[in-house]
């Protein structure tokens, strides 16, 4: 073997797949490819650098967290979520996300509770900013603290799970004008409510914000079904 050979850098082939996950889950909570977009393989290994077998290992993983559909003699899109789906979707969110303020409450150390609130402080502060990309990204932040706080890992696992399936949603809501003022401002409910050591109305908090994002949901996914042919937002360049 020559010393060539040695040097060889060797991508560990899980750490790939999860970097492929993460980076289509990204683009399609941004909003770069829109409910119902059809995802081209041959593009998007392209766009990836990846193998066609990878990429469909990646797109069968975002199939089973309800981000993408793989439909028949037509291949994998973006999920498309109709307001009746969205709704049980968000009546499910809402009552786990109700029983995880409860738990931290009752459950979280103090470091956790620090998390938590640094969380909230780095989100307000993304609020302000036009990068949709990193207000995802912290409003995960903030609920991987209040779920780890919740010490259920039972319950933890069923809330990533079902914010898979809010991703494409979320987005959807969070672009909504005023929605972010107000999803700030519901959260701040959560963590003042957590500072009390109020578990009641933590839980309560918790299911007044997801029960407002389900209404902005059901609003936009009742009027989109009124106006099929409305214009496709067009995929761009992963990164």
């Amino acid at each position: 073997m020559t010393a060539q050979q040695n040097l060889r850098v060797v991508r560990p082939l899980v750490s790939l797949k999860k970097l492929v996950v993460e980076s289509l889950r990204a683009a399609i909570g941004e909003g770069r490819f829109a409910p119902g977009d059809r995802l081209i393989e041959r593009e998007l290994c392209e766009m990836l650098d990846v193998s066609r077998t990878l990429l469909r290992e990646a797109l069968s993983q975002l199939e089973v967290e309800g981000i993408v559909q793989i439909i028949p003699h037509k291949g994998p899109i973006v999920a498309v979520y109709t307001a009746a789906e969205a709704n049980a979707i968000y009546e499910l969110r809402a009552t786990l996300e109700e029983m995880a303020g409860r738990c931290f409450v009752e459950r979280a150390t103090a470091g956790e509770r620090a998390a938590l609130e640094a969380a909230y402080a780095e989100l307000t502060r993304a609020y302000r900013t036009k990068s949709s990309k990193n207000r995802l990204e912290v409003k995960q932040k903030f609920y991987s603290a209040l779920t780890a706080g919740a010490h259920n890992p039972v319950l933890e696992d069923m809330l990533r799970l079902i914010h898979g399936r809010v991703t494409i949603l979320r987005a959807t809501t969070l672009a909504e004008p005023g929605r972010l003022s107000g999803s700030a401002a519901e959260l701040g409910e959560i963590v003042k409510a957590i500072q009390r050591n109020d578990a009641a109305a933590t839980a309560e908090a918790c299911r007044r914000h997801v029960m407002s994002a389900a209404a902005i949901a059901e609003q936009i996914l009742s009027e989109e079904a009124t106006n099929p042919g409305r214009k496709k937002r067009p995929a761009r360049r992963l990164i």
